[in-house]
């Protein structure tokens, strides 16, 4: 089955597509993209909805690595909220 990886930081993105065996998981994926900056993920999703290592993936899914918060989001609304 074919499964995309993507790590996607602030000045750019990384995708790969693999070949997995029926039956993989997201660690089997993560580990077969062997990306470097992989450990500074702070989570990981398949097409948005949050995984585990165990999580079983489907022919066509896509596995996203997710990036730590840079700012909480409600603070980030009240400053652009407050303007200038």
């Amino acid at each position: 089955m074919q499964i995309e990886v993507v790590l996607a930081w602030s000045r750019g993105y990384r995708a790969v597509t693999l070949e997995l065996p029926e039956g993989a998981c997201v660690a089997d994926a993560l580990n077969a993209a062997a990306f470097e900056e992989a450990g500074l993920a702070t989570g990981m999703s398949v097409f948005g909805v949050n995984a585990t290592p165990q999580t079983v993936l489907n022919d066509g899914d896509r596995v996203e690595l997710l990036r730590p918060l840079l700012i909480d989001p409600k603070e980030a609304r009240r400053r652009r909220a407050a303007g200038p």
